[in-house]
């Protein structure tokens, strides 16, 4: 026990001693919560709109000026034609086309049923694709519609569709992962690189004890900087959990020491500081393109789902989401629970597997 302290000890003063990392502590987090949810925001604007009207009355001149004062939508031409209109898409001028078709005023004004025709550009998908939904919103909502079905929609987490509700929690876990995967992948590496690790390989401390000192700053720092990120998050967006915050820190908790041990794994079985940077980098890219961060799991082929189920980024993001716009608790979240203790398990123990202590 005297020489696990003293190991934890020594690794606490050299985190302290370090010219960045304590400064990164709260550098990570500022820069992640407050430059990152703006920039990578999905809410799409100013989206080049080509409106065809051919019926040129009040009615129509009222819708178009009502998809130009939403803000998604800024028109750009006003072509005769479709087939011109379509011209324009193909040569990028144009992003959609709303084409209003003749009589569409006389048809409302008699209660009659009328259509308008939409057509999303396929250049940008993604951009098509909302594009046809704002216009849809927008059509739907317009006073002088008369659907003969009204549709009402409730958003129950979530009611006014904001992105920065959905994007900032993630952004904590990729914070974590970060901090609690990246400082152990360079820890041991970097004791061989100094020469230092004979030193400790003789000290009378097991395996175990040398891993957890190892592992002990790096998961503070984490716990820390995610602590920072709750309250920017607040202070600057007022996102705050909708449940019970310590299940934030729980589930944080069970992910940091398989991150961590993920971390130890590629640092144990690497030579150089450069080549355990680029081992984690591959992994750290692939837990965030297969967990669900930037596009849901359940839209990926069979294929990438099942390998999304070996993901502990996965778990940790539906953790963090279901905790702030859902209020869920641990009750709600087994199988995440599960998972990623089970993930914690096995990487602890391929990481004390693979470090070759001499005593």
């Amino acid at each position: 026990m005297s020489a696990f302290r003293f190991l934890l000890e020594k690794e606490f003063k050299l985190l302290l001693r370090h010219p960045f990392l304590p400064k990164m502590i709260v550098i990570f987090p500022a820069v992640m919560m407050l430059l990152l949810p703006g920039a990578a925001d999905l809410d799409v604007r100013d989206i080049r709109l080509a409106v065809v009207d051919r019926d040129r009355s009040p009615l129509s001149s009222l819708l178009a000026r009502e998809v130009a004062s939403s803000g998604y939508f800024h028109l750009v031409s006003f072509p005769a034609t479709f087939s011109s209109a379509v011209d324009g898409v193909a040569a990028g001028e144009f992003d959609a086309i709303l084409d209003i078709p003749p009589r569409l005023g006389a048809s409302l004004e008699r209660g009659d049923a009328a259509r308008v025709f939409i057509a999303p550009g396929g250049v940008n998908a993604m951009k098509g694709t909302l594009a046809a939904g704002y216009l849809s919103a927008i059509i739907a909502a317009f006073p002088a519609s008369t659907p003969a079905v009204e549709v009402t929609t409730l958003y129950r987490f979530n009611p006014r569709q904001e992105y920065k509700p959905f994007m900032v929690p993630a952004l904590m876990v990729m914070l974590v992962m970060l901090l609690c995967g990246f400082l152990p992948a360079l820890d041991i590496v970097g004791e061989k690189e100094r020469g230092t690790i004979e030193q400790l390989n003789v000290t009378p401390a097991g395996k175990l004890a040398f891993i957890a000192a190892k592992l002990v700053p790096c998961w503070l720092a984490g716990f820390l900087a995610l602590a920072f990120s709750i309250l920017l998050a607040y202070l600057f967006y007022g996102i705050v959990p909708a449940g019970n915050p310590g299940t934030i820190f729980l589930f944080a908790l069970l992910f940091a020491p398989g991150i961590s041990g993920l971390g130890l794994v590629v640092s144990n079985r690497s030579s150089t500081m450069q080549q355990a940077m680029f081992v984690m980098f591959f992994f750290v890219v692939l837990f965030i393109l297969m967990s669900g961060f930037f596009s849901p799991v359940e839209s990926m082929p069979r294929w990438a789902r099942w390998i999304a189920a070996f993901n502990p980024l996965k778990y940790l993001v539906e953790a963090i989401r279901g905790v702030y716009l859902a209020g869920r608790g641990v009750a709600d979240l087994g199988r995440q629970l599960a998972a990623l203790a089970a993930f914690a398990v096995v990487t602890i123990a391929a990481a004390a597997c693979s470090y070759r202590k001499s005593s």
